[in-house]
């Protein structure tokens, strides 16, 4: 990246970004409507806006891939026809997208080679040196040798920053950045934004947590429905209540006070875990050990128990056995030693069907690739789970199932036209409701909630919320997983820590914050000090 480049051209005072009644549509759907705004450049510009509010169309707009219907861009003073990527690249806009896209075998110095200035040495070695005195410049901590396919999710986001900054961008636009970061990456991510901006970069951050903005942002931009609802405000004269209000408009007025604080992020201090030593067990895990799998942890001798009317939350560094932790218990991964007890019922042995049948319902870690077949229709998706273990003999009937899925989609609030539209037609929210709906049945007596309200809206992160606890008052016992300690510290009784495929610590409230960071963190890095000696 060139310094010089980010303060050179005649609209070096002019605003990095601006709006002029954009309007897009989809068809009949307006995904944008007249919106104006205009954003400073050299600042951190959050926009912000529940599931559908139009903050990624917005976003698509500005870096050339969406034309508007009507309306207009410029970019430190261009005029950009709408839908030229060229032109906004030219411009000095990059977009990193939520969903990666770099050749997972590529390594980082490839990629960058491959979109970047060439340097006049081609030789592996000569390559690497080059783009790591680079890479180092750029403080995103990145090994030009290393293969994309190799990296943890963070640092592919850094590799993903990379790509864009080689091109000089002075305008960075982040997808939902955090969506799959740990608090820890999170802060790791927001530390190198701030470093861009230190350097002249404009940076603007799609965002949905409250929290996340109010720590990272200059400005916000709230939408709503399309519409532009307010900003860009200043971000140090706004409070949580107040962005609460602005995203979710009349709707927050009727959140409980749970919801309320949990919104705003004061639940930790009036959660109160439930106190169950005579429920009897809905989950007993007895020494349980699995195969450690390529890049993955084994679990080593987990002892767990959960209580019905209980949710005992799993904290960690990803990668540490949670997922391993999940397949075991849901049946897709053998044990090599240890019990398995659903209820009274051991099940380490038992069939996919069996666990099903004694109460088992899993929301998996991703929605769109484990939860739901994106090309088939929701019904299909809905119905999937009342076919297991069924006789082959037994007769089904489409039309009854259609009408039974339109019902459960209906009490669940799910947003959509017709049953036989495809999955993958909708939000996240909306496709999380969507399995949701099929798994927290009134048969549900253990449910595995993996990452369940991750790259959520605030709408659609409190329903789950709600859901968990209603299970939880329906004497359904939750294993409930999650990267994000604050939403374990609102609705856990119980949080576990795994470390390297152990379960390493138990915590109850009062929450101490430090205590389990430092379960999470400590543990982890002399495991590792131990594997390297």
């Amino acid at each position: 990246m060139n310094p010089d480049h980010l303060q050179q051209g005649a609209g070096a005072s002019a605003p990095a970004l601006a709006a002029d009644a954009v309007t897009v549509r989809y068809g009949d759907v307006t995904a944008l409507s007249a919106v104006r705004a205009r954003f400073e450049a050299g600042r951190i510009h959050a926009v912000l806006g529940q599931n559908g509010a139009g903050k990624t169309t917005f976003a698509r707009v500005a870096a050339g891939l969406v034309q508007p219907a009507e309306g207009s861009i410029s970019v430190f003073g261009r005029h950009l026809a709408g839908g030229d990527v060229v032109a906004a690249r030219r411009a000095g806009v990059e977009l990193v997208h939520q969903s990666f896209a770099l050749p997972p075998s590529f390594t980082v110095a490839e990629v960058l080679q491959f979109v970047g200035p060439k340097p006049g040495l081609f030789t592996r070695r000569g390559i690497e040196r080059h783009w790591q005195g680079w890479l180092d410049g750029l403080g995103l901590g990145l090994d030009a040798g290393a293969r994309i396919r190799d990296l943890p999710i963070e640092m592919q986001q850094s590799a993903e920053i990379a790509r864009a900054m080689v091109s000089d961008a002075r305008l960075l636009i982040l997808d939902e950045p955090t969506a799959v970061l740990s608090p820890e990456g999170t802060e790791r991510l927001f530390a190198r934004v701030r470093e861009l901006k230190r350097q002249g970069v404009t940076v603007m951050l799609v965002l949905h947590k409250i929290r996340e903005v109010l720590a990272i942002a200059d400005t916000v931009t709230v939408l709503r429905g399309g519409e532009l609802v307010a900003g860009p405000l200043e971000a140090q004269d706004l409070t949580s209540e107040a962005l609460a209000e602005l995203i979710i408009g009349d709707g927050a007025a009727r959140l409980d006070a749970g919801d309320r604080a949990a919104l705003v992020g004061a639940a930790a201090e009036q959660h109160e875990s439930h106190s169950l030593p005579d429920a009897p067990p809905a989950l007993v895990l007895k020494r349980v050990s699995t195969a450690p799998e390529a890049g993955g942890k084994g679990l080593s001798e987990v002892d767990l128990t959960i209580r019905a009317g209980e949710i005992v939350g799993i904290a960690g560094v990803e990668g540490n056995g949670q997922r391993e932790l999940v397949a075991a218990i849901a049946g897709l991964d053998p044990l090599t030693s240890g019990e398995i007890f659903l209820a009274d019922r051991r099940m380490d042995k038992a069939s996919l069907a069996a666990r099903r049948d004694a109460g088992l319902r899993v929301i998996p870690f991703e929605r769109n690739v484990e939860g739901l077949s994106l090309s088939s229709p929701l019904w299909e998706n809905w119905s999937a789970a009342q076919l297991v273990g069924g006789s082959l003999l037994a007769q089904v009937s489409p039309r009854a199932l259609r009408s039974a899925a339109e019902q459960a989609f209906q009490d669940w609030d799910v947003r959509f036209n017709d049953v036989a539209q495809r999955a993958g037609s909708l939000s996240g929210g909306n496709a999380q409701k969507v399995i949701l709906s099929r798994e927290m049945d009134s048969g549900a007596r253990l449910i595995l909630a993996a990452q369940p309200t991750r790259g959520l809206d605030i709408g659609a992160t409190m329903a789950v919320w709600k859901a968990l606890r209603q299970a939880r008052s329906n004497h359904a016992g939750i294993l409930l997983v999650s990267s994000d300690l604050d939403e374990l510290f609102d609705i856990c009784d119980r949080i576990v820590v795994m470390v390297s495929g152990q379960a390493v610590a138990t915590f109850t409230t009062p929450w101490d914050i430090q205590a389990v960071g430092r379960a999470m963190t400590a543990a982890h890095k002399n495991r590792a000090e131990e594997a390297t000696r």
